[in-house]
């Protein structure tokens, strides 16, 4: 959910080159120099990009909550319900592992096409009215696999279109597009739960995946891959060692995976902890990640962005932990807008993972990262179910709360001198 040449200044000499398997020196613009969001939309193959990845968020979210309402309604849950809606990202280790050297191996249009096809096939099937449980979960876990290249893939190319210090206000234009499309499909998939039934709306799901396929395929160009050779479990296995072996991208990344993955853990019981508000509850989290987006990505200044990511770590988990006290529906949704503001950490944190990784492997990592971060997602949604069947859902919530408190202090002290 990635590289660039150090540049001579006008004060001395350039500056030395990084090692490659380290960093790279980015420039750093001015706050009068970033470029605006305006700028963006008129570069060649962004807005088919955008587009694309619209609808295909559009999808995940009316099919998500489609597929959580009918788990639990059929087995009353809470663990079942989170796994079917999370249980894709616990896939994404797996193809983490095997198929994420494709980030930057195949062709970008093909693949993201071929993604969005194989979703809307497998979302059609979810909608079959005599699908075996077990057959529900097979084809979420299949998903997953697929998905676990799409990342990589998506954020290798808009790093490609847009690259060094247009980057990061692009991905915020793209996390800003998610927390809207999340408002809207959220309040829409409630609206047709409510109305009709979860199989019609798994249905509009799949109508929508084609769409973000139509749209990829007709809309992009095609251009080869960033790097030479074939896709294999062998090369992914190395570039992830080449990857990790740097400690300070070893601490990015976890910084990414954990602090988020565990209140992602928190949201995955909202249709257990509220059942009748959840698309309410899931769409003012996504309004607070989109003013956390907006906010760091475009309204603050790099010098104090990058001095941001832990405090806003801890604003992310902190208000979760008000939810032992069971608040009322109007309390529990402002907790939750509150902290979903803190998502805006990853910003700072993609940013600078991206100084710390050489051009070639730009996918790779942004790939990495996002099969990481939607593994430990995926996790902590089956942590929090579990937990929530031997206790409650508000108990859980609150104990995974307190365990990204606990694992963002962790993860910053070692980077004090």
């Amino acid at each position: 959910m990635p590289k660039q040449k150090p540049t001579p200044t006008d004060d001395g000499p350039p500056a030395p080159t990084p090692d490659p398997g380290t960093t790279a020196n980015p420039i750093h613009p001015t706050p009068t120099d970033r470029p605006r969001y305006t700028d963006l939309f008129r570069t060649p193959e962004f807005t088919p990009l955008f587009l694309s990845s619209a609808a295909h968020t559009a999808a995940q979210t009316l099919t998500g909550l489609a597929l959580g309402t009918l788990v639990y309604d059929a087995t009353d849950s809470p663990l079942l319900s989170a796994l079917s809606m999370f249980g894709p990202s616990l896939a994404q280790v797996l193809g983490a592992t095997v198929l994420l050297s494709g980030a930057d191996r195949l062709s970008p249009r093909a693949t993201l096409t071929g993604i969005s096809a194989t979703f809307a096939l497998g979302t059609a099937l979810l909608a079959t009215p005599a699908l075996p449980l077990w057959s529900l979960f097979l084809v979420v876990l299949v998903q997953g696999l697929v998905a676990a290249l799409g990342g990589g893939v998506r954020w290798g190319l808009l790093h490609e279109l847009l690259p060094n210090d247009r980057y990061l206000p692009a991905r915020s234009v793209f996390n800003m597009m998610s927390g809207l499309t999340q408002i809207a499909g959220y309040a829409t998939g409630g609206a047709l739960l409510t109305t009709l039934a979860p199989r019609p709306t798994l249905l509009l799901g799949a109508a929508l995946y084609v769409v973000a396929a139509a749209v990829t395929r007709l809309g992009l160009t095609p251009r080869p891959p960033r790097t030479q050779g074939r896709p294999t479990p062998a090369e992914t296995w190395r570039t992830n060692r080449v990857l990790w072996s740097s400690r300070p991208r070893r601490l990015t990344y976890l910084g990414l995976w954990l602090p988020n993955g565990l209140v992602v853990g928190c949201e995955s019981l909202f249709v257990s902890y509220e059942p009748g508000a959840a698309g309410t509850l899931f769409a003012c989290a996504a309004l607070g990640m989109l003013a956390g987006d907006l906010t760091v990505g475009r309204l603050l200044p790099p010098t104090t962005r990058r001095r941001l990511a832990t405090p806003l770590l801890l604003l992310l988990a902190t208000p979760y932990t008000l939810f032992a006290l069971h608040p009322p529906l109007p309390l529990a949704v402002l907790c939750t807008a509150l902290a979903s503001i803190g998502f805006g950490a990853s910003l700072v944190q993609q940013e600078r993972l991206m100084k710390l990784t050489p051009p070639e492997l730009g996918g790779h990592a942004l790939g990495l990262h996002s099969a990481g971060m939607l593994t430990c997602q995926g996790l902590s949604a089956t942590a929090a179910g579990a937990t929530a069947q031997l206790t409650s859902p508000p108990t859980a919530m609150t104990l995974l709360a307190l365990t990204s408190l606990a694992v963002t202090a962790t993860l910053t002290l070692p980077r004090r001198p």
